[in-house]
């Protein structure tokens, strides 16, 4: 736990992180904070994000110093999920305007696939990693919530698969990884209608461990009891644990790719963007 007498170090990587800070905590440092930092308010996954994350927990992983990890945001929110504006001014846009021809559909399907390595290597961190989320978690943020192994909120908290509702099949992995943590009808419930679940109801149905006044405390506190037990145990429970959903998220990851990179480009998609730019409700006609 994060106690007055903790002095937070950086965490140093070979290349400097824009996106995300990491700072050492606890007893001997056993224990890194992960912070997300943008851009823009409510810290914003773009460009940096999807390069740096893979970059920054792969060194975690590797790092035997390292015993246990936090996730959490900058500021009042944890994040808004995907920087809508970088992606309908890349990907987006290319895919827009391709003509339905193969090579911009493959171009993208490789785009999609380079992007879930983010979240593949927080899942796939051999060090537990836990989520202390306060106000917004919202679409890509759920992506990141569900690649961790435990997840506590604040009573602020508010949650959202918010991808159907922007005219996308959700495909950075929230899709794949909820089911181990939701029931099926609850999870259908979040990903058919996209609504915002507050902290109550996402401890209700399991989405998070706890609400806690200090998620950061809270989160901080388990990654503290974990640091303290035999480090190569630890990381073997989570092998074991995960070896039974590893083959069901991959085959999930991979085909949702081929859905998008098929099916993504439609009028409901440029509706979806061009009302989110004007502040307006979209009106989807199926096309």
């Amino acid at each position: 736990m994060s106690s007055p007498t903790d002095v937070a170090t950086p965490y140093e990587v070979d290349e400097p992180l824009t996106a995300l800070a990491a700072t050492r905590h606890g007893d001997q440092g056993a224990v890194v904070r992960v912070t997300l930092l943008g851009p823009g308010k409510g810290n914003a996954m773009g460009p940096a994000f999807w390069s740096e994350t893979p970059k920054l927990f792969r060194a975690l992983s590797a790092d035997e110093s390292v015993r246990a990890i936090v996730v959490t945001g900058s500021g009042k929110h944890f994040t808004y999920g995907l920087d809508l504006t970088s992606f309908a001014t890349g990907a987006g846009s290319t895919l827009q305007d391709d003509g339905g021809l193969a090579r911009a559909r493959t171009r993208f399907l490789h785009e999609i696939r380079e992007m879930q390595t983010a979240l593949d290597a927080v899942a796939d961190c051999r060090k537990p990693v836990a989520a202390a989320v306060s106000g917004w978690c919202i679409g890509g943020g759920i992506d990141l919530l569900a690649a961790c192994d435990v997840r506590y909120a604040g009573p602020d908290a508010r949650f959202s698969v918010r991808e159907v509702r922007m005219a996308i099949v959700a495909d950075m992995g929230s899709l794949a990884r909820l089911p181990g943590i939701l029931s099926e009808g609850h999870l259908r419930e979040l990903a058919f209608t996209g609504k915002d679940v507050d902290a109550t109801k996402a401890e209700r149905i399991g989405l998070v461990n706890e609400v806690a006044a200090d998620p950061v405390e809270a989160a901080h506190a388990f990654a503290d009891e974990v640091a303290a037990n035999p480090p190569l145990v630890v990381q073997g429970v989570k092998e074991v644990l995960d070896v039974n959903r590893a083959e069901k998220v991959a085959a999930a990851q991979r085909y949702v790719t081929t859905w998008n990179a098929a099916f993504l480009p439609s009028h409901d998609l440029t509706e979806a963007m061009t009302a989110f730019v004007q502040r307006r409700e979209p009106k989807f006609e199926g096309r």
